[in-house]
C-alpha cells in the first residue's frame, strides 16, 4: 500500500456528472469525422468487448451486454465489428465509435492476423467482415475497402490488458515490433487499458478507490510501460462489469475517465489532420488567387 496516490481522483457524483457531460458534448472540430474510432486490441480474453459493454452500462444506467463476451481461451469476436453507443435505451448516438476484432493470440495460425489488423487501421475493412486467421483480407477480395475515408479509418489504438496475467512473450512482440511501429507510422495515438484490477490486488477488491494507493498496481503499471515501451500517463484501469445487476459510481469514474482519455487521444491525431487541411486550405486558396491575378492583370 502506497502512501500517496499516484494518481489522484475525486470519487464524488459530480465528478461522474461532469465526465458525461464532457464525454456527450465532445466534438471532432473535423467535419470529415463526426465520431472517432477507437480500436480495441488485445489478447483473447483480457476484456476488450466486456469493456465496451461496460461503457455501454454506464451510458444506459443499468448493467447491460451487447457484444459477445466471456472467459474463453479462444476469440469470441470472430468478425470486424462497429460500436456506436447511446445515451440511454433508445437515446441519441454517442460522439464515438468502438471498434472490436479478434483477439490476439500466441498461437500463429490463431487470431487476428497483423495484416488483417493493419488493414483495419487503415480503414480497409468493411463492417462485419469474417476474419480468416490462416488468411488474411487481400486487395483482390471485393470487401476490400480501395479508398477509405478519413472518418472510415482508426483514430485511436487501445491494448487491452488483463492485469491478473502475464501478457505472452508472442503478443508483446505483435506490439512492440509490429502494431506500434506502423502506428507511429500513421501518427495514431495508442493507449493501454488495464482490467480486472480488483482480481489483481485484494486492496482494491474491498475498495476500488485504494486503485491509486496500490503499490502492486502501480508496479504492473510501470512492469508494463518497460515492456511495451508506453510512458505511464498511457496506461488506463478499469474494473469491468460482470456479474453486476446495478451500478457503482467508483467503477462508472473510473470507465469514463478511461473514455475520456481515449477521446483526447483520439484528438491528437486529427488536430494532425486539422493541421493539414488548413494547410492544404491555405494552398489552394492561394494558387487559385495568383491565378485570378494573373487573369485579370496580364
Amino acid at each position: 500500500m502506497c502512501s500517496h496516490h499516484w494518481r489522484k481522483v475525486n470519487w464524488s457524483q459530480s465528478t461522474k456528472s461532469k465526465l458525461l457531460f464532457e464525454i456527450r458534448n465532445y466534438k471532432t472540430g473535423l467535419s470529415s469525422v463526426q465520431k472517432p474510432r477507437i480500436l480495441l486490441v488485445g489478447q483473447v480474453g483480457a476484456g476488450k468487448s466486456s469493456f465496451f459493454n461496460s461503457v455501454n452500462s454506464v451510458f444506459r444506467g443499468y448493467t447491460f451486454s451487447q457484444a459477445d463476451a466471456g472467459p474463453r481461451s479462444t476469440s469470441v469476436t470472430k468478425k470486424y465489428r462497429s460500436y456506436p453507443v447511446t445515451y440511454g435505451k433508445g437515446g441519441k448516438e454517442l460522439p464515438f465509435i468502438f471498434c472490436d476484432t479478434m483477439g490476439m493470440e500466441t498461437e500463429q495460425d490463431k487470431g487476428i492476423q497483423l495484416k488483417d489488423l493493419i488493414s483495419v487501421i487503415k480503414g480497409h475493412v468493411p463492417q462485419q467482415y469474417k476474419f480468416n486467421p490462416t488468411a488474411p483480407l487481400e486487395k483482390r477480395n471485393p470487401c476490400f475497402n480501395t479508398s477509405p475515408s478519413l472518418s472510415e479509418k482508426v483514430h485511436c489504438i487501445v491494448f487491452v490488458v488483463d492485469t491478473t496475467s502475464c501478457i505472452s512473450d508472442t503478443v508483446v512482440k505483435k506490439i512492440t515490433d509490429d502494431i506500434r511501429p506502423k502506428a507511429i507510422q500513421l501518427g495514431i495515438p495508442m493507449l493501454v487499458l488495464m482490467t480486472k484490477i480488483d482480481e489483481a490486488c485484494m486492496i482494491v477488491k474491498k475498495d476500488l478507490q485504494k486503485v491509486y494507493n496500490s503499490k502492486y498496481i502501480e508496479e504492473q503499471v510501470d512492469k508494463l510501460s518497460q515492456i511495451l515501451g508506453f510512458d505511464k500517463s498511457r496506461f488506463l484501469l478499469v474494473q469491468n462489469y460482470n456479474s453486476e445487476f446495478e451500478l457503482t459510481l467508483d467503477k462508472d469514474i473510473l470507465i469514463l475517465t478511461a473514455l475520456r482519455q481515449m477521446l483526447r487521444a483520439a484528438d491528437e491525431y486529427l488536430e494532425g489532420m486539422r493541421t493539414v487541411n488548413s494547410f492544404f486550405g491555405f494552398f489552394w486558396f492561394f494558387v487559385f488567387s495568383l491565378l485570378v491575378y494573373f487573369f485579370l492583370f496580364y
